[in-house]
């Protein structure tokens, strides 16, 4: 293969695996704007319960997350992808099925399965890494996690456009979009050529995934994403039953979910090339400290613009946080390890943001939407922390290495 046809090749996989993006994120996008209500509106007095599915998607994450990076690392990409994606089909079905005999057990179910099928989707950008030169990967993170922009504008598009296709059942339509979406997947994932381990590189079977773990570049990548995809989600999965208690209809929170999920994926056309620029750890921090600045918005007041701008906020730190995190620990894996690393990793991390869903709505009813956004603040601050501190670290690493040599 010449060095034109290599990069062909890595241009093709990575712009279909930001399609891929796009169509999974459009499928989240649009339960995210719809399962909190549409569970609302399942339930009888107590309201508390209205993030279970949500909680029970990312429970559905972390618990998939180790399988289906072994499975891909058996089958291949392409085929693991496919499974994910008829998981994603099996959602829409089972959530319309739900809305429509009005079962919130039946919902919950549906979740499981929207976060089984994520769990094979959040490798898209690990697949696209995998296959792209060193030099190349962050940019190749960054591009797929462009995909999400589609998401941005379609996912709660789709959702108002359909939530009344089978009125007066509400929501179902919205469910029914989601298997479309999901067909379109399908077709698109064929496309796609992930270059599977050789048979050298999986008889070593690389190091022990405790001495992986020892290094402080992966401690500081898991907590880069662990934390900001956590407190993205406590503040997400709450807005809009925020909203709701605060007088505005379905319109208005899916337009400002629409501004977060925009607000996530948009930086991706310049994410890469910052942390080519800057490195990962000034990236991760600044988006740490954009998170933050979410929260005090949210603090400062109540109005829809709150509300929007938070969301924005907390969207764009993500992207710093998450994109950063995920090209951070590239560098702590060689190829043999990496079916291991990133499960571990993205087991931590979807861990994580189970718990924050199952705290937003619990939080939200219990303690209210303050004493919520008062808790992403020591979160951004330990990301903060943890940059600086290995920053400090690495230093002293380069000038031990240095030093003997004058």
């Amino acid at each position: 293969m010449t060095v034109s046809d290599a990069t062909l090749y890595v241009r093709r996989n990575v712009t279909l695996l930001a399609v891929l993006q796009g169509l999974f994120m459009s499928v989240q996008a649009m339960g995210i704007a719809t399962t909190p209500l549409a569970a609302y509106s399942l339930l009888g007095t107590d309201k508390s319960l209205a993030t279970v599915p949500i909680f029970l998607a990312h429970a559905g994450i972390m618990l998939t997350t180790i399988p289906a990076s072994l499975l891909m690392d058996r089958i291949g990409r392409r085929s693991g992808f496919t499974v994910g994606i008829g998981l994603g089909l099996l959602f829409g079905a089972i959530a319309a099925y739900a809305v429509w005999i009005r079962s919130f057990e039946i919902l919950c179910v549906a979740a499981v399965l929207q976060g089984m099928s994520a769990a094979f989707a959040w490798y898209y950008r690990f697949a696209a890494a995998d296959s792209s030169p060193t030099h190349f990967k962050a940019r190749a993170i960054s591009y797929v996690m462009l995909g999400g922009v589609i998401a941005g504008f379609a996912g709660p598009q789709l959702a108002k456009w359909s939530v009344d296709w089978f009125a007066p059942v509400a929501f179902m339509g919205v469910y029914i979009s989601i298997c479309i979406v999901s067909i379109v997947s399908a077709l698109v994932v064929q496309g796609i050529r992930i270059p599977q381990l050789t048979a050298v590189e999986r008889a070593t079977g690389g190091r022990p995934m405790r001495e992986i773990a020892r290094q402080p570049t992966y401690r500081v990548a898991l907590i880069s994403s662990m934390l900001g995809y956590g407190v993205m989600t406590l503040v997400m999965s709450a807005t809009p039953l925020a909203m709701l208690a605060c007088g505005y209809g379905f319109p208005d929170s899916a337009t400002v979910i629409q501004v977060h999920i925009i607000a996530m994926f948009l930086p991706s056309f310049f994410t890469g090339s910052l942390i080519q620029r800057f490195g990962e750890l000034p990236i991760i921090a600044a988006g740490a400290l954009i998170q933050l600045a979410c929260a005090l918005v949210n603090l400062s007041g109540i109005d829809f613009w709150n509300f929007l701008i938070a969301n924005l906020f907390v969207g764009l730190g993500w992207n710093f946080t998450f994109v950063g995190g995920s090209t951070l620990l590239t560098r702590t894996y060689q190829p043999a390890e990496r079916a291991k690393v990133q499960a571990s990793h993205d087991f931590t991390v979807y861990a994580t943001t189970a718990t924050a869903a199952a705290l937003a709505g619990f939080l939200q009813q219990r303690a209210g939407w303050t004493v919520l956004n008062l808790a992403a603040i020591p979160l951004m601050a330990a990301v903060v922390i943890a940059t600086m501190w290995l920053a400090r670290h690495l230093r002293r690493l380069e000038a031990a290495t240095v030093k003997p040599a004058e």
